[in-house]
């Protein structure tokens, strides 16, 4: 048997307990981060959690910057920065925040799919806006070339839809998932049905009705009578997003923690809003405006 230096024998105790040391630190990050509400930790700013990029399977880990623009001057009439990854809780605060800063208690909000949410649109009429988001196409009844929801028409008077086949696809039963009341329909005649296999593959086709889901068609309809608000939307928004992002640099925000990320977002947006009114009316008038 051959015998292990007495020095290789004090390097692998060394790094033992370097290992054991660094288990150790990783348990008790273990334990903080199954004390957070988001289950997410980041090590170089408490505050910062992952958002996604368009990338597939991509994401980074910083903050989410809400703004509404102005469609006439692109001006950002409000921003907000959010540590949340996703946007579909801030479309009837922005509106809001828009309305205030504008002193205009009717407009039309644009925005794209990543907004769309019932609860948030609903909101947004009681507000006095109009929203117009498209919805996500989630299921995959569509990509399969079989029928979409839409393709049901729903009869109010009856409480019911009527199928493309023409069948009655009335009320079921109601329940409450995620704090939704939500209606289920469906037809008797789905099992005899001729075209049945460009419907369903499962023994009935039930459709899901939001108990506001007027609110949801209502806004549809409108979109269908304005096919440009999307390129509106991306000519808008994603200016100034554009505009900042170069000024900014590949390390856009240079602070941490949520206090000092939005006190440097605001100054991002003043300093951007004086250049656009600086451009608009020039040096003299802006002057003007500002000890008028």
């Amino acid at each position: 048997m051959a015998r292990i230096p007495p020095q290789r024998v004090a390097q692998l105790k060394q790094k033992i307990a370097s290992v054991k040391q660094h288990i150790g630190k990783l348990g008790k990050i273990e334990e903080r981060l199954l004390q957070t509400p988001d289950q997410q930790i980041s090590l170089t700013d408490p505050d910062a959690r992952s958002m996604a990029t368009s990338g597939r399977g991509t994401g980074i880990v910083g903050y989410n910057v809400q703004a509404a623009v102005d469609t006439k001057h692109h001006m950002i009439v409000a921003h907000e920065v959010i540590n949340v990854g996703h946007d579909r809780t801030s479309l009837a605060t922005m509106a809001k925040s828009a309305q205030e800063a504008t002193g205009r208690e009717k407009m039309t909000v644009l925005a794209d799919r990543g907004y769309f949410n019932g609860v948030e649109i609903r909101q947004c009429a009681q507000q006095g806006t109009r929203p117009l988001v498209p919805k996500p196409l989630t299921s995959n009844s569509k990509a399969d070339g079989r029928f979409d929801k839409r393709d049901f028409v729903y009869i109010a008077k009856r409480n019911e839809y009527r199928c493309p086949a023409g069948e009655r696809a009335i009320w079921r039963m109601t329940t409450v998932e995620k704090g939704l009341t939500l209606h289920r329909y469906w037809p008797s005649a789905c099992p005899r049905c001729p075209i049945k296999t460009q419907c369903t593959p499962s023994d009935y086709r039930r459709i899901t009705r939001w108990e506001h889901e007027e609110v949801l068609e209502t806004m549809q309809r409108r979109l269908d009578r304005t096919p440009r608000a999307a390129r509106l939307r991306r000519q808008t928004a994603e200016h100034p997003f554009g505009t900042l992002k170069a000024w900014m640099g590949s390390t856009h925000f240079l602070t941490k923690t949520l206090p000092k990320v939005r006190t440097e977002m605001s100054l991002h947006v003043l300093a951007y809003n004086l250049k656009r009114a600086l451009n608009i009316f020039g040096t003299q008038k802006l002057i003007a405006f500002m000890t008028a």
